[in-house]
C-alpha cells in the first residue's frame, strides 16, 4: 500500500480557517489524477482541492462541513489500491428513485428545515432559480443538495416542480419554500440558514467601514447620450475587433482613472496616522455572485484599453458566477465601482471598501426632463454617487472629482487627450 496524503491549500494570509463543503467521492471510490475531490469555502473564495494522485480514495478525514486549516490533512488516497465492489453503486446518486425527495420528506417529518437537506451554498443558488431541494438529485451526504448539484440542475434546463402540498396563492419566502409533500406551515414560515464564510466576512467589512471611516457621500448627475451615441456608433466594429462587447463599465473606469490622477487623494488610503497615495490605479469592480457580493480587482486600470477593461469584467463576471474567483483576484484596490443599475437602482449611498477611501456608485439611465439653454429636453441621465472618507478627502476633492468623472463622460474626447 502507498498512501498519498490530501491536504488544505495554501490560504490567504489574511484567511485563518475554511469550511469543507460536500466530498465528491467517497472512501473506497476510484479517483484520478487532479479531479475535484471537494471544494473549501473560505471567507474570500471557494477552492477546489484536486486529488494529488490516482488512486482509491482510502480515508476521508475531515468531514462535510469540517472548519479546516491550511496544511490540515483532509484525505488519504492509496496509489496502489482498487476500488471497492459498492463504490460504483455510491458513484450513481441519480441512479437511485428520487434522490432528493426521501430527504426532503424526512425533513419535513421531522419537523426540520430545508437547510436540513441543502447546504447553505446550495440554498441560495436554489432561491436564485427559484427551485426547491425536490427539483434537483442530492450528491451530498445523506442525499444532500450540493452547489455543484444546482449548477448541473440549471446547465441541463432544470425547472421548478409543480407544487403538490403548498398552496400556490400563499407567498412564500425565497428560501422559505415549503418541499413537495412538506405540511402546511401557514402564513408565517420561518427557516434558520447559517450564514457563508463570505456573507459573514461581508457584513464583518460592512460594520468595520462604517465604524472606522467618516463617510459622507456626494452627488452629480450625467448626461450619457455622448457615451451612448459613441458606443452606438462603434458597437459593432468593436465586437468583431475584440471579440467582446463595448459595455458601459470601461467608460467608467476610463472616467474614474481620469479624475484620480487629478485629485490623488481620492485613490489614497489612511494607514495608522498617515495618508497612503498610491501611484498605480487598481479598480474595484462589484460583481454580484451566487455566493454574495464580489469585488476582484483590476490591475493597472490606467493601462488597459476599452478593450481590454471589457474583457477582465467578463472573466472576473464569469469566475464569480462559476465560484473560480482566485484569493489574488480580489485582494487590493485602490478605488471600487458599484453598478446598482444593473438591477434598476435609481440612486443609492454606497459603503467604501477597506482599506480604500472612496468609491463610485453608478445607477439606472433613464430618460429625464432637463433644461439646457433655457429649454426643457429629455436626455438620458444617469445619478453618481461617490462615497469618501472624510478624515483624509475634503469635500472640495470629493466634489471636483465627480465632476471630473461627469466631464469625462459627458465629453469622452477629454479622455484621449487627459484634460
Amino acid at each position: 500500500m502507498s498512501i498519498v496524503e490530501v491536504k488544505v491549500p495554501q490560504l490567504s494570509e489574511s484567511v485563518a480557517e475554511a469550511t469543507m463543503l460536500t466530498w465528491k467521492k467517497k472512501a473506497g471510490e476510484a479517483v484520478a489524477v487532479d479531479e475535484i475531490l471537494i471544494e473549501i469555502e473560505t471567507d474570500k473564495v471557494v477552492l477546489e482541492v484536486p486529488a494529488p494522485s490516482a488512486g482509491v480514495l482510502a480515508e476521508i478525514v475531515q468531514p462535510d462541513g469540517a472548519t479546516v486549516v491550511a496544511d490540515q490533512l483532509i484525505a488519504k488516497i492509496d496509489t496502489e489500491g482498487k476500488a471497492s465492489a459498492a463504490a460504483p453503486a455510491a458513484a450513481a446518486p441519480a441512479a437511485a428513485p428520487a434522490p432528493a425527495a426521501a430527504p426532503a420528506a424526512a425533513a419535513a417529518a421531522t419537523g426540520g428545515s430545508k437547510s436540513d437537506v441543502a447546504m447553505p451554498a446550495a440554498a441560495k443558488l436554489l432561491a436564485d432559480n427559484n427551485l426547491k431541494t425536490s427539483d434537483v438529485a442530492g450528491s451530498g451526504k445523506d442525499g444532500r443538495v450540493t452547489k455543484g448539484d444546482v449548477l448541473g440542475a440549471v446547465a441541463s434546463g432544470a425547472k421548478p416542480a409543480p407544487a403538490v402540498a403548498a398552496p400556490a396563492a400563499k407567498p412564500a419566502l425565497p428560501q422559505v419554500a415549503a418541499p413537495a409533500g412538506a405540511p402546511d406551515l401557514g402564513e408565517r414560515p420561518e427557516q434558520r440558514v447559517p450564514m457563508s464564510r463570505l456573507r459573514a466576512r461581508i457584513a464583518e467589512r460592512l460594520i468595520q467601514s462604517q465604524s472606522t471611516n467618516a463617510i459622507l457621500t456626494t452627488f452629480n448627475e450625467v448626461n450619457m447620450a455622448p457615451v451612448m451615441e459613441l458606443r452606438k456608433r462603434f458597437q459593432d466594429s468593436f465586437t468583431k475587433e475584440h471579440g467582446v462587447k463595448l459595455g458601459f463599465m470601461s467608460f467608467f473606469v476610463k472616467a474614474a482613472v481620469h479624475a484620480l490622477k487629478k485629485y490623488p487623494v481620492i485613490n489614497a488610503s489612511v494607514d495608522g496616522n498617515d495618508i497612503l497615495y498610491h501611484g498605480y490605479f487598481d479598480i474595484g469592480i462589484a460583481v454580484g455572485s451566487p455566493r454574495g457580493l464580489v469585488v476582484p480587482i483590476l490591475r493597472n486600470a490606467d493601462q488597459m484599453s476599452f478593450a481590454d477593461i471589457e474583457k477582465k469584467i467578463a472573466e472576473y463576471g464569469k469566475k464569480a458566477q462559476d465560484g473560480k474567483l482566485g484569493i489574488e483576484e480580489m485582494t487590493g484596490g485602490t478605488f471600487s465601482i458599484s453598478n446598482g443599475g444593473t438591477f434598476g437602482s435609481m440612486l443609492s449611498t454606497p459603503i467604501i471598501n477597506p482599506p480604500q477611501s472612496a468609491i463610485l456608485g453608478v445607477h439606472a439611465t433613464k430618460d429625464r426632463a432637463v433644461v439646457e439653454n433655457g429649454q426643457i429636453v429629455v436626455r438620458p441621465m444617469n445619478y453618481l454617487a461617490m462615497s469618501y472618507d472624510h478624515r483624509i478627502i475634503d469635500g472640495r476633492e470629493a466634489v471636483l472629482g465627480l465632476v471630473a468623472m461627469k466631464e469625462a463622460l459627458e465629453d469622452p474626447s477629454r479622455l484621449l487627450f487627459d484634460i
